[in-house]
Order: C-alpha cells, then structure tokens, then sequence
C-alpha cells in the first residue's frame, strides 16, 4: 500500500537545520553502480585458487545496510545486466530488502555490456589489501540524464536521496545524472546526501582531479548531508588543506578545521561528516567518527576493533548516521549510531551489513563481546 506523504509545512521544527519529511513510500533512495567484489580472503589474487562473491556498491550499501539492519523501506536505482552475473546481483539486492529501480542492459554475450567486477583482498597483519577493477564496459557507466523516470520512482514520496563520488566517477554522464536525480528528489521534498569516495583511479582514466573538482562542485551544489574526509575534501572539491594538523588520525581537529571552507563554498551544507580511522595493521585499527552538524560539532567515542573484512565501514558509519538523522536521534547518538554501525560491519565478511539494529543500539550502549545468551 502506498503512504500518502505531505509536502512540509512552514513551522513545522526542523532539526539538524533539515526539513525531513515525516513520512514517504521510500525513506531511502541511491543512485549508483551495482558490483560484484570477489574476494580470496588473505590469499593474495596470485595465488588464489577460489574467491567469495560480494555485491556491493559504495552507494547501494547504504541502501542495503538502512533496509537490512535499520528496517527502512529503501530503493536503489542503477544499471542492470541480462546476464548471469546481473542475476546475481539483482538476488542479492532482494534479499537485502532494497526495491530496485533499473535501466536495463542487453549483453552480447562477449564483452559487455558488464556489471563491474572489484577484485580485493583481505590482506593481513602487516600486510595491506590490494583493490583493483575490471569496470571494462561497464553498464553503469552508459547511465545518463533521461534514463530513469524520476517522477514516477519519487511519486509516493522519497524522504532521502543518496549518491556518491565512485559512481560519479564513471564517465561524463554520470555525474550529470547525479545532479538530474538530485534536483528532480529536491522537488519531491527529500533531504540529499552524497558521500565524496574520491577514487583518484577512477577519476584519472577520464578526466583527472581537475574533472574530479569540477564535476563534484556541480553536485555538492545539491546537497544538504556530506560524507568525506579531508582528503576528500582537498581531493575532491579543491578545498585547502587544514591549517590545523591532526596530533594523530583519531584527531578531529584537521576535519574540522576545513568545515569553514566547505560552508563558505556550500552554505547549503547542513552536515558534514566522517570516520577516523587509524590503522596499526590490517586486522587491528583505532575507531572513531565525527559529524559537524548545523554550526556545532560531535564526536563519537574511540574503539580498537579486531577486523574481519574492512571494505564497507566508512559507509556503514554513514548509514547509522543517516538512520539516525531520519529518526530524529539527537546529534551526539546519530553519530554514535554510525560509528557503532561501521565497527560491527567490519567484522563480517562483505561489504553490507550483517548486524541488527538491537546489536548497533548495545554497541552504543558500551556493548562488549561477551556472548549474548
């Protein structure tokens, strides 16, 4: 059944200098690529003999992560292949509980077009993943302004919509698309995130930092909620780097020393945000994350986490959060809903989330790792 929504009524509080609305048919939109990451474990690719397979999506995460664990009703809207390997692909979304939306592709049954492939795998000890792609022909890609129907996939409502800079790294169309779907969730009433996720891999195959700079000013034009960090920032919109230098990587000080830049540039921008994270191996990292929400600032607590799988925590952290912020949490717990999120998500293999909204909610609480019996 379809909830009928309401525009929103001058008067009504805002919170976090947000208007969010109530209520909508979906509480969650992205717009993005759809992948299939394999993943040898702590075998490196040279040597591997069998792989696990991952969907996943920097901006399809969070959808898969706020249905999955925090019970929204979502949607992603991205390119879908008639192949295999899309079949693959689509079982997953629909077991994460995300509604898709998609523009579909035909395959040749030779080279494309594809559903993207990433190859990482899980390091260990002293010794680092290593993240690379096959993204040859990639359906996602061809996405451009046109190819979805924003009137009819908004029409029952949308209170969020989200993107990022990995599938706004794609090509020339797909940043324009960004910002198309942006506008259009703008008109229909809903908050807009995106997360900065500079790829300088991505970005130099096509158009360089420079392109990187220009196309994501375009689009953070757009948003009220950022994800990033000061690589991000510096990186991706060509802010200067802090003038304040972080004593250690759990440090806020630098992120927050850039915060005047970004609202100079986009007084827009409501929230920025993101994760600290200081890593002494590949399975043990330092934890922590930061929000600059509405003029004030908010930090969460730190913890040492033994880590499984750590590719999907920084969105994991920006799904709690924005679970948190369509909730009506108070700042500090929005922030904690999102650190205590991306620590338990890498802990599980993958790259969305495994935990429950009760196990996010007693990790905030000072949750430990005794047995729940």
């Amino acid at each position: 059944a379809k909830i009928k929504t309401r525009p929103y009524k001058h008067g009504e509080p805002m919170k976090y200098g947000l208007k969010i609305k109530p209520d909508g048919a979906l509480d969650f939109l992205s717009l993005g690529a759809l992948v299939h990451r394999l993943d040898p474990g702590v075998i490196p690719f040279r040597k591997a003999t069998e792989c696990q397979i991952h969907v996943s999506g920097g901006e399809f995460n969070c959808a898969a992560n706020l249905a999955d664990c925090f019970r929204l009703q979502t949607g992603v809207a991205s390119a879908m292949v008639d192949y295999p390997i899309g079949d693959l692909i689509a079982e997953r979304v629909r077991a994460m509980g995300v509604k898709p939306f998609y523009k579909l592709f035909k395959h040749n049954g030779v080279n494309g077009p594809n559903m993207a492939t990433v190859y990482s795998d899980r390091g260990y000890g002293m010794r680092a993943p290593v993240v690379f792609y096959n993204r040859a022909n990639e359906a996602a890609a061809l996405l451009k302004p046109g190819d979805f129907d924003w009137n009819a996939i908004l029409a029952g409502g949308v209170r969020w919509f989200h993107s990022g800079g990995i599938f706004a790294a794609l090509s020339s169309t797909t940043g324009e698309l960004i910002i198309e779907g942006m506008q259009a969730a703008r008109q229909a009433g809903a908050i807009i995130s995106f997360d900065l996720n500079y790829r300088a891999k991505l970005w130099n195959i096509w158009g360089g930092q420079e392109k990187a700079v220009s196309t994501l000013s375009r689009i953070v034009e757009n948003v009220d909620v950022l994800v990033g960090n000061e690589e991000d920032l510096q990186m991706g919109l060509g802010l200067k780097g802090p003038e304040v230098s972080a004593k250690s990587k759990l440090d806020p000080a630098a992120f927050l020393g850039m915060i005047d830049q970004v609202v100079t540039k986009f007084p827009q921008v409501k929230v920025v945000a993101t994760t600290l994270r200081e890593v002494h191996s590949t399975n043990h990292h330092s934890w922590g994350a930061v929000a600059w929400i509405n003029g004030q600032s908010f930090i969460s607590p730190t913890c040492e986490l033994d880590v499984y799988d750590r590719v999907g925590g920084g969105d994991g952290f920006a799904s709690g959060l924005f679970y948190g912020l369509l909730s009506g949490e108070p700042e500090q717990e929005a922030v904690n809903l999102g650190w205590a999120h991306g620590a338990l998500l890498t802990t599980f293999p993958g790259d969305t989330s495994m935990a429950t909204l009760e196990q996010v909610k007693a990790f905030v609480q000072g949750g430990s790792a005794r047995i729940q019996r």
